[in-house]
């Protein structure tokens, strides 16, 4: 036991480091090369040369990043279809690591200075440099996310590791806020003896976080076990460009949740994305941007384990609203009050409360089953890829815009805050602070008027599906996909819980007029009825779906209403499209979770197909032992 214990603290304390070298070196490459680029890069060319360098660069980025959207489902089919003693998604997070971070610091050298030889030949090299990069630092962002499904089957330690790179990934990305200026500085000073951020400097920060990404890779593969039992479905339902705007076409609430998250996002990413010019060339106080990495640092880790508590309490559409309000004054303090220093540290912990990202996801998780009652479709790969897809659409566009700022408002090269003029700092403003709050204001209006998707109305929805099911209603089936039948077939389904089995009456459970059994739980494990395979999942971990492979299609629903307690309580041992034998373990409950919110505990079972049943016999109203007989079921040929 303190074996197990102590190797799955390894495998998460691992998992969690990658997380810290991956976006560190992801952090380092989206904003601060873009920094490095319009400030040192070119100090030796003429001004308009360099500026024309500049404008290519960060123009060809956007367009880089924009084309890497579109491949990102090839890069993962490539990841899936790999088999290696070490597994499919080691090798890929080692390889990607040291690729893209040697190839970072090539450019970091201005491709060993090629630019003040032939900037032709620069902008040549560069491009093909640069895809390479990305291609490679897709194949580890791909691989290490992916292999979240691979560590553990449980849904709860699954999320343990999600969240604890998250955590990481925030250290990581905002502690380069807090190390760069000192470190650019310092190796710049060593290198001229001129206390400046040069290009001496910026090779130097460069190569130090390279090699922590490549540290970090090694520990993520050292510290990590994929399990081969559970690799997986997921992985062979590949989400095309095509599938993310179809899914958003037909369901308006994932498409107003994107919409407010994508004007957020992109406030968010461009203010960030130029702050280190604000403190710089507007306040005329480089040495103090280190602040806004310890704001940013301490507010995550302050309102990231907040979020769940306020959220039992406060419907996430209001905190949403707070984050977007918080967000919104904050624009107001950096344009009118950044002179005072007490204000402007308001304004930064403003800033970085950001609720939005966390809601969106919620919202987005919740749309699978609005959209499967309006269309009669469930497409969960698309919410897994609309996110990534905004946050990389953002950040391309991002990437372009910091560097437009930078030329606009005179703040390349050695240019210092004595050279800005009014113009510049106006220039400056409109780009960085009054575009920002116009977005950050419309994402607040979009969400607030037209993302009406409450818990309230999710739970609703649940029930409303849960209802066609038990109805048989053919568009909203469990779409088994079986050979047709062409005799009769009797499946023996078996007491998926220990407890005393009755009679589903409608009285008793109006919800759940069907045909099937309900029974009075004496233990907390529900159970595989037959063999079969997972074909219906609730992202509230309180029903599934099941078909036999025979055909018979069966919904394991415990509690009434428990919907509500959006997956409290519960724990799953299982992932759609997982084949089980009857007897498997398929989720536990926690009865005092479920009491304590007024709610049965009941485990109901009934069958989706009555109008195929022919004949159903049950052995009821007794004391059951899971895995005893308890139902056969004969569904009519098909």
């Amino acid at each position: 036991m303190e074996k197990h214990a102590s190797k799955s603290f390894i495998s998460k304390f691992s998992f969690a480091m990658g997380n810290l070298g991956h976006a560190a070196f992801y952090g380092l490459l989206s904003n601060w090369f873009i920094v490095f680029v319009t400030a040192g890069l070119f100090s030796e060319l003429a001004p308009a040369i360099a500026n024309k360098l500049i404008a290519l660069i960060t123009g060809l980025i956007v367009v880089i990043r924009i084309i890497e959207i579109l491949i990102d489902p090839l890069l993962g089919n490539i990841v899936d279809n790999t088999q290696t003693r070490w597994g499919k998604f080691k090798p890929w997070i080692i390889a990607g690591n040291l690729v893209s971070a040697v190839i970072l610091v090539i450019l970091f050298t201005g491709i060993f200075n090629l630019a003040n030889v032939n900037w032709i030949a620069f902008a040549v090299l560069f491009v093909i440099l640069f895809i390479t990069l990305d291609v490679f630092y897709s194949f580890s962002d791909v691989s290490y996310w992916g292999m979240v499904p691979a560590l553990s089957e449980d849904s709860k330690e699954r999320g343990v590791y999600t969240a604890l790179g998250t955590l990481t990934g925030s250290i990581g990305w905002n502690g380069l806020t807090v190390i760069v200026v000192p470190v650019v500085t310092y190796f710049t000073y060593v290198a001229t003896g001129k206390h400046t951020q040069g290009a001496q400097g910026w090779l130097a920060f460069a190569i130090i976080i390279s090699l922590l990404a490549i540290a970090c890779a090694f520990i993520v593969a050292w510290g990590t076990e994929e399990k081969d039992n559970l690799i997986r479905n997921a992985a062979k339902q590949k989400t095309t460009i095509k599938d993310v705007f179809l899914g958003l076409a037909k369901n308006d609430q994932i498409l107003w949740a994107s919409l407010a998250y994508f004007m957020f996002s992109f406030a968010n990413v461009v203010t960030n994305g130029v702050l280190y010019y604000f403190f710089k060339f507007v306040l005329g106080k480089p040495e103090t941007f280190s602040l806004a990495g310890f704001i940013a640092i301490l507010v995550g880790f302050m309102t990231s384990p907040l979020y769940p508590v306020l959220n039992k309490f406060i419907p996430r559409k209001w905190l949403f609203s707070f984050g977007q309000c918080c967000m919104i004054t904050s624009y107001l303090i950096f344009i009118f009050a950044r002179e005072n220093m007490a204000l402007l540290v308001v304004g930064l912990v403003l800033f970085n409360i950001t609720f939005a990202q966390l809601v969106t996801v919620l919202t987005l998780t919740d749309a699978i089953e609005y959209g499967q009652l309006k269309t009669g479709e469930r497409n969960e790969a698309v919410v897994l890829a609309v996110r990534p897809m905004i946050d990389k659409l953002t950040g391309a566009f991002s990437n372009g815009i910091v560097g437009y700022i930078a030329i606009a408002a005179g703040m390349t090269g050695s240019a210092t805050a004595a050279d800005m003029t009014a113009k510049n700092i106006r220039t400056f403003e409109s780009m960085a602070f009054y575009i920002p709050l116009a977005l950050a204001v419309l994402a607040l209006l979009i969400f607030l008027t037209k993302v009406n998707l409450t818990e309230k109305k999710h739970a609703a929805i649940v029930e409303e599906l849960k209802d066609k099911l038990a109805a048989g209603d053919e568009n909203f089936g469990l779409e088994a996909k079986q050979a047709p039948l062409t005799v009769s077939e009797t499946t023996n389904v078996l007491a998926p819980v220990t407890g005393f089995a009755n009679a589903l009456p409608s009285k008793a459970a109006p919800d759940f007029d069907a045909i099937g059994f309900v029974i009075t739980p004496l233990d907390t494990k529900v159970y595989a009825p037959f063999d079969g395979t997972v074909r219906f999942t609730f992202s509230t971990k309180h029903a599934l779906g099941l078909v036999a492979d025979n055909g018979l299609e069966a919904v394991i629903h415990v509690g009434i209403d428990t919907v509500k307690l959006r997956g409290e309580g519960f724990v799953t041992y299982y992932t759609d499209g997982q084949a089980v034998k009857a007897g498997d373990l398929l989720l536990e409950f926690d009865p005092a979770v479920i009491k304590a919110a007024g709610l049965s505990d009941n485990v109901i079972v009934f069958f989706t197909q009555p109008k195929r049943i022919t004949n159903l016999k049950l052995d009821i109203e007794r004391e059951v032992t899971h895995g005893q007989l308890l139902a056969q079921v004969t569904i009519k040929q098909g």
